[in-house]
């Protein structure tokens, strides 16, 4: 990150040096450029379109101006060889979309290449070498013109060496991989720029075609092939990411995972999953913004509202460049540094079921090849998230009384192993269990019918939640058994939460509505229980012998002690 104050150094030094610098190299080296102003021109296209294409090299963009720009010098002069660069210097940032708070690297590079054009090119003049001379016919001075771009090399490799160091706040190695790379570049292309000028004053604008549309033509083909490969990549990584999905049941987790692979494959600053809600509205379910998961808005849209709800209307994914390009149609929450936007619509069996936004505080931060991906990714998830929610709710009803909705044996033996894994870590201290049974169960369903012993049941279950809250968990063990257990709870505490449930279902009579007495009318009956209470480490090492010594005193210390009635061994 370049500092505020760097930042104005560097436009200051710009203003100083360049003005001056130009005016001066026109003084004393002033272009003749009478009758050439078409060879000028077109010189000058093919270097902004070499500019503006660059070759693409193991996934690495590199732009290849000193091979056209020594042409230029050679041909034209100092002068006109500096214009130009300044010229194709701003066609190359325009092409990399530099912001705001990154426009001091057109003062930056446009010294760089300034300082170089100016040394190579006084010290080749130093040499004796002219400008429109042809080499052919004046072969003592074609070694001059090869020491030109062996100079300009080296003053490059310095000026970025030194500016990485100054600017940047990075050392690294002079001779490292960079500077093989730059080598090698500059063996081929320079002699390419050489042969470009012999030919050009031999047969004139020719050359060009000669030379500089095979160039053009071959960046134009490796930069195909690296979209088609940058293209093969993200859905390679489409591929990863929607076999990382498909490992998890978790919702939450699934959302998690989604967003942070999205950050990684893309510049995510801000992203939002909003559900459709009954087919009505879009409610914000999952928000990130600059990699920290946020508080969600309370917030809703409808259709044809906002960016989202414009989505989840069309059913076509959106890309916006730019803030000029969505404000317009915006509604709701958008942070206010947010440009660029990518929206597209989760959808399952052709139907939208959610809308994933991203966005990024720069312009030009996403590509339509970019928006397809997403789109194939959104298409994982939503199956993925369909699959979640299948398992839960498969998970919920293995786990849960289809009756009182209490959990299941199942759930609570599980819940026992958990817990007494935990006893041996010390993460828990104690663990209590209560097992309550209903008396005289079987009398109430031959006197009052199977549908009026399920009411007792639910209302039961209703007064034990109610009761225990959060202090632990209510399960229907079987029958008319429930248990409760209570994690981090000695025995004698355990004794008195047993004698409140007691008294909540003594205290208080159960009223019946479908019984078979009276039909259409309300009957109070009087229902007890017997309470075993067993806790562990204290009365048993394991899930099962605490379930037995529960019981144990449920059936002898309650039961044949008359009911109605608390006990542990």
């Amino acid at each position: 990150m370049v500092s505020s104050s760097m930042k104005k150094v560097i436009w200051i030094i710009w203003f100083l040096i360049f003005p001056a610098g130009l005016w001066l190299t026109y003084y004393f080296y002033p272009p003749s450029l009478s009758g050439q102003g078409v060879s000028v021109f077109s010189f000058f296209i093919l270097m902004s379109f070499v500019a503006a294409m660059p070759m693409v090299v193991n996934n690495t963009p590199v732009f290849l101006l000193q091979w056209v720009s020594m042409a230029v010098f050679l041909s034209f002069g100092l002068f006109t060889e500096l214009v130009m660069v300044q010229l194709a210097v701003i066609v190359l940032l325009f092409k990399l979309k530099i912001q705001k708070d990154q426009l001091f690297r057109f003062p930056l590079n446009s010294l760089m290449f300034f300082a170089v054009s100016l040394v190579s090119g006084l010290l080749y003049n130093a040499l004796g070498g002219k400008t429109g001379i042809d080499l052919i016919a004046n072969p003592e001075y074609f070694w001059v013109a090869v020491a030109y771009p062996a100079v300009h090399f080296i003053l490059n490799q310095l000026l970025l060496s030194l500016i990485i160091y100054l600017v940047y706040g990075r050392k690294g190695s002079f001779f490292g991989k960079d500077f093989v790379w730059e080598t090698v570049t500059t063996m081929i292309t320079f002699p390419i720029g050489l042969v470009l000028y012999m030919l050009f004053q031999e047969v004139g604008l020719l050359a060009l075609l000669f030379v500089g549309v095979p160039f053009v033509s071959l960046s134009i083909i490796l930069n195909l092939y690296y979209s088609s490969e940058k293209v093969n990549s993200y859905l390679q990584k489409a591929a990863e990411i929607g076999h990382q999905l498909a490992e998890r049941l978790d919702v939450n987790e699934i959302m998690e995972l989604f967003i942070s692979k999205l950050g990684q494959m893309l510049p995510v600053d801000y992203a939002y999953i909003l559900d459709i809600v009954d087919d009505k509205e879009l409610h914000l379910i999952y928000r990130v913004e600059h990699g920290q998961t946020m508080s969600l808005k309370k917030e809703s849209l409808k259709k044809n509202e906002g960016i989202s709800g414009l989505v989840w209307a069309t059913k076509k994914a959106a890309l916006f460049h730019s803030k000029k390009e969505w404000r317009k149609i915006t509604k709701g929450y958008m942070p206010k540094d947010t440009e660029s936007i990518i929206c597209v619509p989760i959808m399952r069996n052709h139907k939208v079921t959610g809308v994933l936004l991203l966005a990024s505080t720069q312009k030009r931060s996403y590509e339509k090849s970019q928006l397809m991906i997403v789109d194939i990714l959104c298409s994982h998830f939503a199956i993925t998230v369909e699959n979640a929610k299948y398992h839960e709710e498969t998970k919920a009803k293995s786990e849960r009384c289809a009756l009182t909705h209490l959990y299941n044996y199942r759930y609570i033996e599980n819940r026992l192993s958990e817990e007494f894994a935990h006893l041996k870590t010390g993460a828990r201290k104690s663990l209590s269990l209560l097992i309550i049974d209903i008396d005289h169960f079987k009398q109430v369903n031959d006197t009052f019918g199977h549908q009026s012993g399920n009411e007792i049941l639910c209302e039961l279950a209703d007064r034990l939640t109610g009761l225990i809250g959060l202090k632990g968990t209510v399960a229907r063990y079987g029958g008319e058994e429930f248990v409760v257990l209570l994690p981090d709870v000695e025995k004698d505490e355990a004794l008195k939460w047993a004698e409140l449930v007691r008294k909540a279902v003594a205290d208080r009579s159960f009223n019946l509505k479908n019984n078979l007495k009276i039909n259409n009318d309300n009957r109070p009956v009087q229902i007890t229980a017997s309470i075993g209470v067993a806790a562990a480490p204290m009365d048993a090492e394991d899930s099962l012998g605490l379930i037995r010594c529960a019981d144990r005193a449920m059936y002898v210390g309650a039961k044949q002690a008359g009911r109605n009635r608390v006990a542990g061994l």
